[in-house]
């Protein structure tokens, strides 16, 4: 499915079209992308039977030691058996500041200029599968990868997840639903 539209206006519908798909084939892991929490509820009651990894920034990413999700939201997810993890993301990290400080393109940020060929949700989604493997979150199954561009979901794919070292041997096997304009 192709939306007209990135953002947060697709978040049910694309949670929807993941799950079905995913009931479908058999999943048993959906990782989903949240800042604040917000998509990681609609997730919880979506998902159904579904272990919901939820993947938020990294402390200090928006304001140096300064958490995004508020703890609140972490522990009602948690409490409604969200797993929560909060890392930095896969697809910058230190390469980043690197290019910050000094300038140029690095090969993990040119990955994910690449993915974004695909929208920013498409690329997301990659990058919290990463992140929820390189936590233990994951089993190594395939997963449903839920992402978004600025808030909320508009990005699904299926795809077997890899951790950071590995990266290569990950397997996008279907988009499920991306914006078309972006």
């Amino acid at each position: 499915m192709y939306f007209d539209k990135p953002g947060k206006i697709n978040t049910e519908k694309a949670l929807k079209l993941a799950y079905e798909r995913g009931k479908a084939l058999g999943i048993k892991e959906v990782a989903v992308a949240s800042s604040k929490g917000d998509t990681a509820k609609k997730a919880l009651e979506i998902f159904e039977g579904f272990k919901v990894v939820v993947v938020t920034y990294h402390c200090g990413f928006m304001e140096p030691f300064k958490v995004v999700m508020p703890n609140s939201a972490k522990k009602y997810l948690e409490d409604k058996g969200a797993v929560v993890v909060s890392a930095t993301h896969a697809l910058s990290g230190v390469e980043r500041s690197v290019a910050n400080k000094f300038g140029g393109l690095y090969p993990t940020l040119l990955i994910a200029e690449t993915l974004r060929l695909f929208g920013q949700g498409v690329k997301v989604a990659v990058e919290i599968s990463i992140m929820a493997a390189d936590a233990g979150a994951l089993s190594g199954e395939d997963i449903i990868a839920v992402g978004g561009t600025n808030k909320g979901a508009d990005s699904a794919l299926v795809l077997k997840p890899a951790n950071q070292s590995d990266l290569f041997n990950m397997r996008i096997r279907e988009i499920i639903c991306k914006p078309r304009s972006f």
